[in-house]
């Protein structure tokens, strides 16, 4: 069996590396004010009747599907469930659209099949240039959707095209979804708790 004492420093360098980027995040005054306002918003979104869309490419897709998960299950105690689409799961309607119209459409296609004026577009995208989340989000803006993002550092592209633009700091794709799912597991908690308050002061005591 090789010997391990490598693999162990590989190991802590790349747990220091998230922690890093994870102390910049929370020095980021102005990207702590983003996130709690996005989640502020989606409180918004969900109370007043309207669904959470979510959306990206390989491992953004896993996020997306991670963070509806969080809004349809469950994220830290029982309540009813929230209305919130990943757009990477139906794979019969991504490949057709994929082979009929090109994958540059393949989310932007079922927003319009989807989405309703008072919904929330979350795309994920780690370098922000990912042309199917830029033209899914621009298709949600043009129909009176709230458009968020998250990205890597410079928010590449979509920082121009959305309302929120929430930038992981750093340029490195692991850290960066890292950061990813630590936000979307913020969020979750603040949704959930302020809508089900009072479960969440039941569940706490």
């Amino acid at each position: 069996m090789k010997d391990t004492g490598d693999f162990e420093q590989r190991v802590s360098r790349s747990i220091q590396a998230s922690i890093a980027v994870k102390q910049l995040l929370l020095g980021n005054a102005d990207v702590v004010s983003l996130i709690a306002k996005v989640s502020a918003r989606l409180v918004d979104t969900i109370s007043q009747g309207n669904k959470v869309l979510l959306f990206g490419n390989g491992g953004s897709a896993a996020d997306a599907q991670h963070i509806a998960a969080e809004f349809v299950g469950r994220f830290a105690f029982d309540r009813p469930a929230l209305p919130a689409l990943a757009l990477s799961v139906n794979t019969s309607c991504v490949t057709a659209i994929g082979n009929d119209y090109g994958y540059d459409l393949v989310f932007s296609r079922q927003i319009e099949a989807l989405a309703r004026p008072g919904d929330l577009a979350i795309g994920i995208s780690t370098s922000g240039n990912s042309s199917n989340v830029l033209r899914g989000l621009s298709v949600a803006s043009k129909m009176g959707l709230c458009t968020v993002a998250l990205t890597g550092c410079t928010g590449g592209k979509l920082k121009g095209v959305v309302d929120h633009c929430i930038c992981a700091p750093s340029n490195e794709t692991p850290r960066i979804q890292e950061c990813h799912i630590l936000i979307g597991h913020i969020i979750s908690e603040l949704v959930e708790e302020t809508i089900f308050h009072e479960q969440s002061r039941i569940s706490r005591s």
